[in-house]
């Protein structure tokens, strides 16, 4: 399955890319996180590091950064371990600057695994419930 979601955020790039480049940043500005930890010790702006996800329920999301680039304001990730009935998962947000406004362009792009009879729902869950609402979350956060 591919999905994909983009919004304009009502806040410059320079004030949002430090905080989301942050691996560990998500539950700043996501409310569908309760908490975020990088495991290991390692930097959570380092390839490779691999973050915990609390959900408000409970659930456990484990995801590893597979890139992050600076130039362009990017990064993907996989989930390792989830609740959710997906596999083969890798997400990549990119951001790009919007001059008009001084506003930032996101995007969210999937590509996973699912099974035919969830399909439908895990289209619902991961494209609305993760990626529109993770864009809300952003704009109240950051929006001016």
């Amino acid at each position: 399955m591919h999905l994909f979601k983009s919004a304009v955020i009502d806040a410059p790039i320079a004030e949002i890319w430090p905080v989301l480049r942050r691996f560990d940043g998500v539950v700043e500005w996501n409310p569908g996180v309760a908490s975020a930890e990088i495991e290991g010790g390692k930097a959570s702006d380092q390839v490779g590091c691999l973050r915990r996800l609390v959900l408000p329920d409970g659930g456990v999301i484990r995801e590893t950064l597979l890139a992050l680039d600076d130039r362009e304001m990017s990064f993907t990730y996989d989930i390792v371990e989830s609740p959710l009935p997906v596999w083969n998962y890798v997400a990549t947000q990119r951001f790009v600057p919007v001059t008009m406004g001084d506003r930032t362009f996101a995007s969210w792009e999937v590509r996973f695994d699912v099974a035919p009879e969830n399909a439908e729902a895990m289209a619902e869950v991961v494209g609305v419930g993760i990626f529109e609402n993770g864009f809300a979350g952003m704009q109240e956060f950051f929006g001016r």
